[in-house]
């Protein structure tokens, strides 16, 4: 069944970032979900041994970088090591929006969020955020469809 979820749910690619005071740190997604427009809120599903989910808790804050069609190496990049051993953000420019968590200049669009709630899903934890500031960046790009073959 999974692997038909895999083929058969239509999913973006985004880099979640967050910083807790010095540190920072992103991590690749694609659960990521809009929930609800007044207020606007935002989920993304984050499993508790990443280090972005203690992260995330402690601060309150985060950010979805959405990628664009031609960066699914800048997705790998953020996804296949741990923060707790690698700069993933070495040589990359970011910059910061209204929360301070770590914004890519080169993503499509980001949207900066403050968490409002966590709520416990399975092997996951739903990290649900309101959005307090948001831009697409590069409006000529088209955003990242997942396709697992890119990935795995």
């Amino acid at each position: 069944m999974q692997e038909i979820a895999f083929a058969a749910l239509v999913h973006g690619v985004y880099v979640v970032t967050t910083r807790l005071e010095d540190v920072v740190n992103g991590m690749t997604a694609s659960w990521v979900s809009q929930v609800s427009l007044k207020p606007l809120l935002v989920m993304v599903s984050i499993a508790p041994s990443r280090y972005s989910h203690r992260l995330i808790q402690e601060s309150g804050i985060f950010a979805v970088n959405v990628l664009d069609s031609t960066q699914a190496d800048l997705g790998k990049r953020f996804g296949y090591k741990s923060g707790r051993q690698v700069d993933k953000f070495a040589g990359l420019a970011w910059t910061t929006a209204t929360t301070g968590a770590p914004i890519l200049r080169q993503a499509y669009a980001y949207l900066d969020l403050k968490l409002k709630d966590t709520c416990a899903a399975g092997d996951h934890t739903l990290f649900v955020g309101e959005v307090v500031d948001a831009e697409i960046l590069h409006p000529l790009a088209q955003p990242l469809v997942f396709k697992k073959s890119d990935f795995f």
